[in-house]
């Protein structure tokens, strides 16, 4: 089956960056449109940006200009380049993909989510 696991979070000082990849692993025909959303404490959870199988790329209003989403088909990944970190970037990241394991029917599929926490 298809397994997607994050990696690249802890701790940073504002002003500072962290790279995250969420890489899915299995039997995989093709994956379309992958995402990455943010949860912070007593908060709802949040898209913060999408990238499609064409390399569009779409990002909420408070992460342009300082976030960059991209993906390797090659290698299956998705990664999110975030800098200029802020406090209120403080959240769990969840990577989020549709993955067709065959020609015909996708599935959609989460990652464990990855801690990021922006403190002085």
């Amino acid at each position: 089956q298809v397994q997607l696991v994050e990696s690249g979070g802890g701790l940073v000082q504002p002003g500072g960056s962290l790279r995250l990849s969420c890489a899915a692993s299995g039997s995989i025909f093709s994956i379309n449109a992958m995402c990455w959303y943010r949860q912070a404490p007593g908060k709802q959870r949040e898209l913060v940006a999408t990238i499609t199988n064409g390399g569009r790329t779409n990002y909420v209003d408070s992460v342009k200009g300082r976030f960059t989403i991209s993906r390797d088909n090659a290698k299956n990944t998705v990664y999110l380049q975030m800098n200029s970190l802020k406090a209120e970037d403080t959240a769990v990241y969840i990577c989020d993909a549709d993955i067709f394991a065959g020609p015909f029917a996708p599935s959609q599929y989460w990652g464990q989510g990855a801690q990021v926490t922006v403190s002085s």
